[in-house]
């Protein structure tokens, strides 16, 4: 068989090889129902099958507490910063640690059904480490705090999330994970609710995972629309209105490949988050072996997920990723609001993508260094 391409899409990512050889071969007749997953009613019993199957393994992989709800909703990440404070803000105060691009998206966003304030912002850094949870000005009334636990674009990440009870708040905290969900474990001691979209390391644009815990349920805004009330649809199990279900079966299908994913004698997320430690070490020691390339972020927050890193010279950048495509190393080019480059290494980038990577990143450098 031929070697796919190493794609490097900050998302829609890529997905595991054998997940997509399942969805190929079911795509005419699901288990021999006769029909595709994509031609099932969302209520029948085929797809409910699915359903509850995909929600219980999830379930699973990340230790979801029995007190937590998960929806399956639409509309992304980006509206997710709209519908989290329509149902948690009671149109009051809303704290936001802004660390990089995507919380200054969801300050913005809350502003227009709360009273937000920007806890800390990292700006000074440009964006290149995250304020310390000590130095954040919390209010003793804000209705909830939000934090992007790994930024996307600018290549941050929380190791670890703040303990908002130690800093003398007692709001919930909500975190975007949608470029980091299923990389690791959550810590739901700490957080209040958490929501990503899929289309990083859980399956195809279109469907976004919601995990509200229940007393936060029950408080949306009038004006909020009944398909994006989290109570609503928590009652109706995701079938308010017609849930996403081609993106739910591909989900559930990753869910199955890392339930059973091995890695350095372990199994699961355990073993998914050490191949995850493993290659962004890898990338992040051949970045700073060198001063041809550069990754400006503070090490104590790197992400694992997504690595930006800028040529010295950038009149090389056209070259760099001419090279790269040649060698089967795609989308590598940087977001465009920071230019230079970016990999991303979610979950189903093999170990292998990123020692190709490497390879090229030195012979990159000892013909044009």
């Amino acid at each position: 068989m031929t070697q796919r391409p190493f794609n490097f899409s900050a998302g829609p990512a890529a997905l595991p090889e054998e997940v997509l050889h399942q969805v190929a071969a079911e795509m005419l007749d699901w288990q021999g129902s006769g029909m595709s997953v994509m031609e099932m009613s969302h209520r029948g019993r085929e797809f409910i099958s699915i359903y509850e199957a995909a929600e219980a393994d999830l379930r699973e992989l990340l230790q979801v507490p029995s007190n937590f709800r998960i929806l399956f909703m639409q509309g992304g990440g980006l509206a997710e910063n709209a519908i989290v404070p329509l149902n948690l803000s009671r149109g009051g105060k809303v704290d936001v640690v802004v660390t990089g691009s995507w919380s200054k998206k969801s300050a913005a966003e809350a502003r227009r059904y709360a009273d937000v304030a920007i806890a800390a912002d990292g700006a000074s850094s440009r964006y290149c480490d995250i304020p310390a949870p000590g130095s954040w000005q919390l209010r003793p009334d804000a209705a909830y705090v939000h934090v992007c636990s790994n930024e996307t674009i600018d290549g941050t990440e929380f190791h670890e999330l703040p303990d908002l009870k130690s800093l003398g708040s007692e709001a919930p905290l909500v975190i975007d994970c949608s470029s980091h969900q299923l990389s690791r474990p959550i810590d739901w001691s700490r957080v209040g609710l958490a929501f990503g979209g899929a289309q990083k390391n859980v399956g195809p644009s279109g469907l976004t995972l919601v995990f509200v815990r229940e007393d936060l349920l029950g408080q949306a805004l009038p004006i909020c629309p009944s398909a994006f009330n989290y109570q609503t649809v928590a009652e109706a199990q995701s079938m308010f209105n017609t849930p996403p279900t081609f993106g739910i079966y591909v989900a559930g299908l990753v869910f199955k490949w890392l339930k059973k994913f091995e890695y350095a004698g372990k199994q699961g997320l355990a073993a998914i988050e050490q191949r995850n430690i493993d290659k962004a070490a890898l990338l992040y020691a051949a970045l700073d072996g060198t001063d041809f390339y550069e990754n400006r972020v503070a090490a104590h927050c790197r992400s694992r997920m997504n690595i930006p890193f800028y040529l010295r010279d950038e009149s090389l950048n056209e070259a760099f990723l001419a090279g790269a495509r040649e060698r089967g190393l795609l989308q590598l080019k940087g977001h465009k609001s920071v230019g230079g480059m970016r990999a991303s290494i979610y979950n189903a980038m093999p170990l292998e993508g990123v020692q190709a990577l490497v390879t090229y990143l030195k012979d990159f450098e000892k013909r044009h260094g």
